[in-house]
């Protein structure tokens, strides 16, 4: 099924078109819109995406419009769905490595959120309005927000953590697609052998370790998001575990299943799972010991 879907959308630009389209008008546009847009640009080239791109922007809009919406509400769902797929993708085709493209949004990521904390260095006042709107909408279901835990801090992790998240998803999905065309593709790499490296977890370590002895909460929120990343390579783990015969099908899909209900237990087991492994390298001694394919 998603095979046919994927040879649909890149065969034809009004199937690109109507398929964007649809993926904006979604509850998540950012995974959808974005997968999209990365396999037109794996596919058919940057060029032909923007194009696909601002034509399916130009109908929403319309939409929009016509249904008293507003044009810089349209200008910001397009670009936050479509501008960072572009650069990932067109990140990909240049690198040929995913892991090297991965690695690289995760420095981005951070330096965007750097660059944030910087320039808003009073972020309980930035985020008290999206505050003030959650209250209203726990109060309109009964509910009451406990402004205890979501503090601005907390806020900001989450908000960056869920950007990083969702792009990071919607590439890795459009690559997946991009893999399944009956035509012949390029292959940039497969996501069960991801692997951020020491580098990368060294300065996690390097900056948890500065941010206990300073006590500085930007560092803090830093650390952080960099360990929760890690959330990625320990999901490429368990791909891996799973193509190597180790691990059940069943186990991996009851993960995906449960996933929604134990967010914070099981993001905190696969973010050890993958820092441990980008220390350790389990997976490439498990092969060299097996003389596995893998």
């Amino acid at each position: 099924m998603l095979q046919a879907i994927a040879d649909r959308l890149v065969a034809r630009p009004q199937n690109a078109v109507l398929g964007l389209v649809v993926a904006l008008l979604l509850p998540a546009p950012q995974l959808t819109g974005g997968a999209i847009l990365v396999l037109l640009v794996l596919a058919n080239g940057a060029r032909f995406a923007v194009i696909e791109a601002m034509s399916a922007t130009a109908i929403v809009a319309v939409l929009f419009l016509l249904l008293g919406g507003t044009l810089a509400s349209v200008i910001g769902l397009t670009a936050g769905t479509f501008v960072p797929a572009l650069l990932l993708a067109v990140m990909l085709v240049t690198t040929r490595s995913l892991t090297l493209t991965l690695q690289v949004s995760v420095i981005v990521a951070v330096a965007a959120l750097l660059l944030f904390q910087l320039a808003v260095p009073d972020r309980a006042a930035f985020w008290q309005p999206y505050l003030d709107q959650m209250a209203e909408i726990f109060r309109q279901n009964g509910l009451q927000l406990d402004t205890t835990v979501f503090t601005a801090e907390v806020v900001t992790i989450t908000v960056a953590l869920a950007f990083w998240l969702l792009h990071t998803a919607a590439l890795l999905f459009g690559y997946s697609l991009y893999q399944r065309l009956t035509t012949e593709t390029v292959a940039y790499g497969q996501f069960r052998d991801l692997n951020f490296g020491r580098v990368i977890a060294l300065t996690v370590a390097l900056i948890s370790l500065l941010a206990f002895v300073i006590d500085a909460t930007w560092l803090q929120n830093i650390t952080y998001m960099l360990f929760v990343m890690f959330m990625m390579q320990g999901l490429a783990v368990v791909h891996w575990l799973r193509d190597a015969a180790i691990l059940p099908s069943i186990a991996v899909v009851s993960m995906y299943l449960l996933l929604p209900f134990l967010q914070v237990l099981l993001v905190m087991v696969l973010a050890l799972m993958g820092f441990s492994d980008a220390w350790f390298d389990f997976r490439r001694r498990w092969k060299k010991r097996k003389g596995s394919k893998i």
